[in-house]
């Protein structure tokens, strides 16, 4: 029985191969996941996989359109299957945890440079740097928990 993931790989000139199809499926409910994170959801239903086999396999789907590839800055290639549109990331500077950011104009590119050295822009690609709220609840419990001197009298 086809699914629509065996359609969609199809339809982009790959073979249906159920490594494709358990990464797709697994990239469906965890955006923003490295080669390892894919490789250890897919590896329970097909043991016969390896890691090479998973980082080959993001590569094909990269290469077809099927998968984004992301790379923060400090951290491995990241993938996700939300591909239809421009939009951006905001990643946390301490545990490293992504989100999605709408594009603030709706349509690709939403950022237009001063200058674009004769380059026709097809995307814009920004990340956003912060605090997610785990780390800042965390960074806020650390300054309370520690005594802060006072001045001597």
């Amino acid at each position: 029985m086809e699914t629509t993931l065996d359609t969609a790989l199809r339809n982009a000139g790959l073979k249906a191969t159920a490594g494709r199809v358990a990464v797709l499926d697994a990239l469906a409910s965890m955006p923003h996941s490295d080669a390892e994170q894919v490789y250890r959801a897919v590896s329970g239903d097909l043991p016969s996989t390896s890691i090479q086999s998973v980082h080959n396999i993001l590569a094909d789907l990269t290469g077809a359109g099927l998968i984004r590839r992301i790379e923060p800055a400090g951290s491995a290639a990241l993938y996700e299957r939300r591909i239809d549109d421009n939009h951006h990331h905001v990643v946390c500077s301490v545990c490293g945890a992504v989100a999605d950011v709408d594009c603030v104009v709706g349509h690709a590119p939403c950022l237009a440079p001063s200058s674009a050295s004769g380059f026709s822009v097809q995307t814009a690609e920004v990340t956003f740097w912060g605090l997610c709220p785990g780390c800042q609840a965390a960074a806020a419990a650390a300054a309370v928990a520690i005594p802060h001197p006072t001045p001597a009298e």
